[in-house]
């Protein structure tokens, strides 16, 4: 006689068994999946905001003469700036059309629309922004003018905003606004940029100095 242990076991214990082990395999395949997206999602695919960089800058126009006893100013002053939108994420960013603004003393005194776009995964594309300063707007503010030109610098802000959307594989998206600050000083008679400070996104802003006989550098 052969002992109980010898017995081989009968087919139901031993498909119950097997579906078991093919049961836990997948089970534990499907939680490493799942492990492996997560870190994937709070790592590589963890969606950034775009960044906007100021590449170069120029001023164009007259400088602004004042004439008295009556005051007349007038002004004629076009800022061009080379917007550089750099997408960080590992996925595509489509972005619709955007705005850049122009202020003098927190008041806005010029703005143009920025062309919607696409830019790939990782990649970058440069967009031109010519911000023409509204004179109505500037001379409700006139008292500060005079004195800002009299000194010979003109103190200006911009602000850019363009909103989108990052594309996962085309299956998950998240919205996303690219943002930027600049704070611009004019030097007057010479309309040169001579002091240039940037802020991108929340950071501080960051100053450039131009040098005084070159209206177009790269930062």
């Amino acid at each position: 006689m052969k002992e109980n242990g010898d017995h081989p076991l009968p087919k139901p214990r031993r498909r119950r068994r097997c579906c078991l082990i093919v049961g836990g395999s997948i089970l534990l395949l499907f939680f490493i999946l799942f492990i492996v997206i997560l870190i994937l999602a709070l790592t590589v695919f963890k969606a950034k905001e775009p960044k906007v960089q100021v590449i170069s800058a120029s001023l164009e126009g007259v400088s602004p003469p004042i004439s008295f006893p009556v005051i007349n100013i007038e002004l004629n002053i076009t800022l061009n700036l080379k917007l550089r939108i750099q997408n960080r994420n590992y996925a595509s960013f489509k972005h619709g059309p955007g705005k850049s603004f122009i202020l003098y003393h927190a008041k806005e005194v010029g703005e143009v629309d920025l062309d919607p776009g696409v830019i790939p995964s990782r990649g970058s594309t440069t967009i031109p922004c010519r911000l023409t300063i509204e004179v109505d707007e500037l001379a409700s503010n006139l008292i500060s003018l005079i004195g800002d030109i009299l000194s010979g610098q003109l103190v200006m802000e911009t602000r850019t905003r363009i909103p989108g959307r990052i594309n996962f594989l085309g299956l998950f998206k998240k919205h996303a606004v690219a943002k930027s600050a600049c704070e611009f000083t004019f030097a007057f008679p010479a309309m040169k940029i001579e002091n240039l400070k940037v802020q991108e996104q929340d950071q501080v802003m960051k100053a450039k100095t131009y040098p005084s006989a070159n209206n177009d550098d790269i930062i």
